[in-house]
């Protein structure tokens, strides 16, 4: 493969269930793995379940750190995040990983993109790394891989816990829980203590609990790259 491009998914849904409440892409989550893959030489490409522009969840951007804020600051980056393209438009051939960020937003609008899931699909069967972190995993629990079985099947995962999602109050709010939906899909679920740091790498699959992750999945995303390139 080796291309060194990897596509970064981004969540459209700017709207939290029917709180009125805003919601949208968690801003830490794809700043700090987008730091460390770009500075080990990836270029990274922006791709929203329906294309074009992603909110940040409002909450993510309180009491910014140095990552975090270089990326919100950095003007190539927001235009890009604009511009996000649709799964549709996009050639897996060209990719060596593809990241599903998250925030909440993610839970009502990467599961039921096909597209997303088609694209997932190609770039794990063509031997690319696949990452997710918090509510990223949503965009994986209804991909299936050519045989017919779920990408997560049998395969050890992290995710945003119940237990973290009854801390913020929003187990009632999401459409599932997602540690619950991935245990279905026949994914072996792990966790840590709510909100600690905790990434599981299985071969091609690397996932992460919570935003103290984020930088932890880009580097097992990193170490699997190397290995798989």
């Amino acid at each position: 493969m080796a291309s060194n491009r990897l596509i970064f998914v981004v969540t459209n849904n700017a709207t939290l269930g029917e709180t009125g409440r805003e919601t949208g892409l968690f801003l830490s989550e794809a700043a700090h793995p987008h730091r460390v893959l770009t500075e080990a030489g990836y270029s990274v490409d922006f791709v929203s379940p329906h294309g074009g522009p992603a909110s940040y969840d409002p909450n993510s951007l309180e009491d910014l750190d140095d990552t975090s804020y270089a990326f919100y600051e950095n003007p190539a980056i927001q235009q890009a995040l604009k511009r996000s393209h649709r799964p549709e438009d996009v050639d897996a051939t060209q990719y060596d990983g593809i990241f599903y960020a998250g925030g909440h937003g993610t839970m009502w609008d990467f599961p039921d993109s096909e597209a997303l899931a088609r694209l997932c699909t190609e770039i794990y069967e063509r031997g690319g790394v696949v990452g997710a972190v918090c509510h990223g995993p949503a965009g994986l629990v209804n991909v299936r891989l050519s045989d017919g079985r779920y990408l997560v099947d049998g395969k050890e995962v992290a995710c945003f816990t119940t237990e973290e999602e009854e801390a913020v109050g929003l187990e009632k709010v999401v459409p599932f829980l997602l540690d619950a939906r991935l245990s279905e899909r026949g994914a072996r679920h792990t966790k840590a203590e709510p909100f600690q740091a905790h990434v599981v790498r299985d071969g091609r699959l690397v996932t992460g609990q919570n935003p103290p992750s984020a930088t932890g999945v880009g580097e097992k995303m990193l170490e699997a790259l190397k290995e798989s390139g």
